[in-house]
């Protein structure tokens, strides 16, 4: 790959936050995406997606309109035209490793290549890892058939989770608590599942996710933050579904001290480069139990850009290309909300072109199935409740407007 980079190519589903990112960074950014919402074209030399919004039109469900192979097919398309250095990567392709490949063929993934991102995301190699390490992770197996579901939620013990081994977003993850939901929730996760099952122990505790940033001079934990999934208020349909994050997440100094452990340790083991996450669940002793690695830009990009004064995109840019990382980050001393919006039913997008702090905006008049993305909402305050709160108030005002 070219060290000299200036058309950065985002790809993946989420991505307006990545974009804007890259643009204040000084890139020249192009996007391969799925939902084509405004302000993401906005931040664009140009933007290729896979939903084509239009006033009146349903924009679809991403269950059945998501084409991991379109994502390539566009990137292709913008390259030939504009001639890309880099692919910066969101969510949405992360298991999806031949799509991967070719991506990075064609014009390379800045930050982990397929090969290191198959080792993190497959289950045998990341979770034997994980035990070799040292650090806490719920039992976890890959089940093909009922029986071996039955078995492995006996190894484990109720309740278990149960997840596709290819998803993102935390969509058809069931949870059961006895023999008769763990056939139920199977079913219903392996329809949409290509592969198995994964079946894994359920950790009850506060969902969170670590951020870091990783070169071949060491791993920088930048920040701990709290995950909001499965709220109802937002009409988020799906149990464990993402509904975004605030940023810090207060906790004990000695779970804050065990989350960088844990970063710092995956990170080298794994050979990790660049912008990572790790998804945990912290219990109610306070030890953080580790879910799963997603090893490129999160969903909690532009709070942490806010909370720490760092661009991500520079950042992640100077440790894969010049091994540098930043210093230790202060102590945030505000509380920064990204709250997800769901449509409550099959709505007509409102105009949300005025909202300063509405994000991944639709265009006004596309309908929206129900239970599909409307927008999101960025906000901050001194303390975590005043940020979450006004992020709530926002979501309301905007609730209102699709009854008029």
């Amino acid at each position: 790959m070219r060290r000299e980079i200036r058309n950065v190519l985002v790809v993946g589903v989420d991505l307006v936050g990545l974009a804007l990112s890259a643009r204040r960074a000084g890139y020249r950014v192009y996007a391969a995406d799925y939902f084509g919402d405004l302000d993401l074209g906005r931040a664009c030399e140009e933007c290729l997606s896979i939903v084509q919004q239009r006033a009146g039109e349903s924009a679809g469900r991403i269950e059945s309109k998501f084409q991991p192979d379109a994502f390539l097919e566009m990137a292709e398309s913008l390259s030939e035209r504009a001639g890309m250095d880099a692919v910066l990567l969101s969510s949405g392709l992360d298991d999806h490793f031949d799509v991967l490949r070719e991506l990075n063929e064609l014009v390379g993934i800045l930050g982990n290549p397929p090969e290191t991102i198959r080792k993190v995301r497959g289950r045998d190699t990341f979770f034997e890892g994980l035990r070799r390490l040292g650090i806490q992770h719920p039992h976890t197996t890959v089940a093909n058939s009922l029986d071996e579901a039955r078995s492995s939620a006996k190894d484990a013990g109720f309740p278990v989770v149960l997840k596709p081994l290819e998803g993102f977003a935390g969509s058809a993850v069931r949870r059961a608590e006895n023999q008769r939901q763990l056939e139920k929730a199977f079913h219903e996760v392996k329809t949409l599942s290509e592969g198995g099952v994964l079946i894994q122990e359920h950790i009850g505790g506060t969902h969170a996710s670590i951020s870091f940033m990783a070169s071949p001079a060491g791993v920088r934990v930048l920040s701990l933050n709290e995950q909001l999934l499965g709220l109802p208020e937002v009409h988020q349909r799906e149990p464990f579904g993402y509904c975004g994050n605030v940023v810090p997440l207060q906790a004990a100094e000695a779970t804050e001290r065990e989350c960088r452990r844990i970063a710092e340790e995956i990170g080298r083991h794994f050979g990790l480069m660049g912008s990572n996450g790790v998804d945990v669940v912290i219990s109610e002793s306070g030890v953080p139990f580790v879910i799963e690695v997603n090893p490129r830009f999160q969903g909690t990009l532009e709070c942490v850009e806010r909370a720490l004064g760092l661009n991500l995109v520079r950042t992640h840019i100077d440790a894969c290309i010049r091994g540098c990382l930043p210093p230790r980050p202060a102590v945030p001393t505000e509380f920064f909300t990204r709250l997800i919006l769901y449509a409550p039913g099959r709505v007509a997008a409102p105009d949300l072109t005025a909202f300063e702090e509405v994000r991944d905006i639709p265009l006004p008049g596309a309908i929206i199935e129900g239970g599909e993305p409307l927008c999101s909402i960025i906000t901050e305050g001194k303390r975590r409740c005043a940020s979450l709160g006004r992020a709530r108030e926002k979501a309301d005002s905007i609730y209102n407007m699709l009854s008029q």
